[in-house]
């Protein structure tokens, strides 16, 4: 079994800053580069906040792809790990898509995109 924690208390593992800096980790991976290439445009116009339950540690078959922080906070790396397990990948964000696909962020579109693809 491989291990993937979400942090706790999980007022501390959460960006609510909807316009904190993303930094690509991982600017080459599969899930970031296609279909849809994601880059600073892609964090544009996000609404309400960047991400809530974000994972505190994981196994090293997981690769952090993103970190981000609100102010005077240390960067997280767990709004978007992914590790390839057996003959498929596991992934695990902690990003609110839901609330900015019904805002209309167009950014959010062509990240579930690139999450939805075949691993």
């Amino acid at each position: 079994m491989r291990r993937l924690e979400i942090g706790k208390p999980s007022l501390r593992w959460r960006v609510t800053d909807p316009r904190a800096e993303v930094t690509v980790l991982t600017p080459e991976h599969p899930l970031l580069v296609g279909p849809n290439s994601i880059d600073a445009a892609d964090w544009a116009g996000w609404d309400k906040e960047r991400g809530l339950y974000f994972a505190s540690r994981w196994d090293d078959v997981y690769e952090p792809l993103l970190a981000m922080h609100d102010v005077d906070e240390q960067p997280l790396k767990g709004a978007l790990v992914s590790g390839i397990i057996g003959n498929g990948r596991h992934t695990h964000t902690s990003l609110v898509l839901h609330h900015q696909m019904d805002k209309l962020v167009p950014g959010a579109f062509c990240l579930m995109a690139n999450l939805v693809q075949p691993a």
